[in-house]
């Protein structure tokens, strides 16, 4: 029996990670259904990218007061994790305050985590404030609705507590030190400095020993047992650009914005109308392999990086914010292309597990079931988007794609595209004038 809690606590740990192992795994094929990319190129760029975008929050900053919340939530996040491999070791072999022996480097982390703690619950509470009281107009858009809603909402319920859970556990434990409870007491004096917590000490200085511990193991297990909740929820959750920011970032897009990618076998066909001595013949294969589909109607026609993309997605809102097709009351919304293709991408991963790992036709597609070509057409292609993600995301490249796929695939550009496209083709020019008459205008004025 003294070894059941470390042997219960073993189990959960097992059945938490084990959970969250199969949902990576899942994950990772899903993001694997998109088309290969080749990005090996200028990986001290990327690893750059990453370092400043990613590790260093250079992108958040740019709106100062969100910049500063979310840089302490972020700080908080990962320096807190100390204090869990504190736990869960502890959890494993039965000790308390494994680290208490590193003396005041110790007692500086603890108190260092307690004013993180502090600083992370005031933060939580601003930005809920700023979804639901302040309601911030890229928080109450037509996409973010139900679930996402929730979602953002479930996210800051779940720190906060989690913050709570964390400065309860310190009181108690405080209190257990100060009144030398047994397994509680370090030889070293009191381990760890409590600058916060100590401020229960009036709501349980009262409580007996027995109660105390009651408070403090509670408090103890509902903390990790939260953590690792929290870790298998991030699978389902907009929180998932927490372990993929780092990814995305690294394999962001690297050519200057505005600079789309060209279709090899569209290149050689131009190439060879445009080489007077070509011979259009001498290049045919009637062997060859049929051209690959032009663009994109559905997710498994992206490529795996933009997949990424839509799993990183933080649903903050500045790629919509910042589009000037959505600002003049356009239909599209930069934010809900990512999210689409995520949703696209889950039920995709549904029907491969729910038909023992191959893809059922559904007689769905990301085009038209997901989004509208009115959305696609909306598009300015200016980028802004792209410049505003915090997280390297671009939403542009997934619009194009689908764009391509309707002007090459379906013949189906809005008729002024159509116009223009043949004036091109006839004029060698966007208007409709040829190219003998372009000079007119001189003589009529």
């Amino acid at each position: 029996m003294e070894y059941l809690p470390n042997i219960l606590f073993a189990l959960v740990l097992i059945v938490g990670i084990g959970y969250f192992t199969r949902n990576v795994k899942r994950l990772s094929r899903n993001i694997k259904l998109g088309k290969d990319v080749d990005v090996s190129d200028n990986s001290s760029q990327r690893w750059k990218n990453m370092a400043k975008i990613a590790l260093g929050q250079t992108k958040m900053v740019v709106r100062p007061i969100a910049g500063l919340l979310h840089v302490i939530v972020y700080i908080g996040f990962i320096i807190i994790n100390i204090e869990v491999l504190e736990i869960i070791l502890d959890g494993l072999l039965g000790t308390h305050r494994l680290f208490a022996p590193l003396g005041s480097v110790y007692d500086f982390l603890i108190g260092t985590f307690e004013i993180l703690a502090l600083l992370v619950i005031i933060a939580v509470v601003a930005f809920w404030a700023r979804r639901n009281i302040i309601r911030l107009q890229r928080f109450v858009k037509p996409e973010m609705a139900g679930w996402p809603k929730k979602d953002g909402n479930m996210i800051l319920y779940i720190e906060l507590v989690l913050m709570f859970l964390f400065l309860t556990m310190n009181g108690a434990d405080y209190q257990l030190q100060l009144k030398g409870a047994a397994h509680y007491v370090n030889e070293s004096g009191i381990a760890g400095a409590f600058p916060v917590s100590q401020f229960l000490s009036p709501l349980l200085e009262d409580l007996s020993i027995a109660n105390l511990i009651i408070v403090e193991r509670t408090a103890w297990w509902l903390h990790i047992v939260g953590i690792l909740l929290f870790l298998n929820y991030l699978y389902y959750s907009k929180h998932l650009h927490i372990l993929l920011a780092f990814p995305n970032t690294y394999y962001g897009n690297l050519k200057p914005k505005g600079q789309f990618k060209n279709l090899e076998a569209v290149t050689n066909e131009v190439k060879l109308m445009m080489d007077p001595e070509a011979d259009p013949f001498a290049a045919s294969d009637d062997n060859a392999p049929e051209p690959e589909k032009f663009g994109a109607s559905d997710v498994t026609d992206l490529n795996w990086v933009q997949l990424l993309n839509a799993y990183t997605c933080t649903e903050c809102g500045r790629c919509t914010s910042e589009c000037p097709a959505n600002q003049t009351g356009k239909k599209l919304s930069p934010r809900k292309i990512m999210m689409d293709t995520r949703d696209r991408l889950e039920e995709v991963g549904k029907n491969i597990d729910a038909n023992k790992g191959t893809f059922v036709e559904d007689g769905k597609q990301l085009l038209d079931d997901y989004i509208s070509r009115e959305e696609l057409w909306a598009c300015t292609s200016c980028n802004a988007c792209v410049q505003a993600c915090p997280v390297s995301i671009d939403p542009l490249s997934i619009i194009m794609d689908m764009r391509q796929y309707l002007v090459m695939e379906q013949s189906a550009a809005p008729a002024e595209l159509n116009n223009m496209m043949g004036n091109i083709e006839n004029n060698g020019a966007p208007w409709p004038f040829n190219q003998m008459d372009r000079l007119n205008w001189v003589q009529e004025s």
